[in-house]
């Protein structure tokens, strides 16, 4: 990647907001996929199955906020 002389990179995106945008598209993914786990937990009437996928999408959640968050503090310092 090159770099004009003020440090900002001419490329569209720096590697740093190209791998937080993947990594949270990855999350929302896993979001939207422990949706339907949980539907197929709901039919099969397994309730602790439900509240481990509902526990693992949470987490997914929370982690996806704070993707979200150094990426932006990426896209507006060049870096965290």
């Amino acid at each position: 990647m090159t770099t004009t002389g003020n440090g900002h990179s001419e490329e569209p995106i720096s590697n740093l907001e190209y791998d937080f945008v993947t990594v949270l598209h990855n999350k929302a993914e896993a979001v939207k996929a422990y949706e339907i786990y949980i539907q197929d937990a709901q039919e099969a009437n397994s309730q602790p199955c439900v509240e481990l996928f509902q526990k693992l999408r949470q987490s997914e959640l929370q982690q996806a906020q704070e993707v979200r968050h150094h990426l932006q503090q990426v896209m507006e310092k060049g870096r965290m």
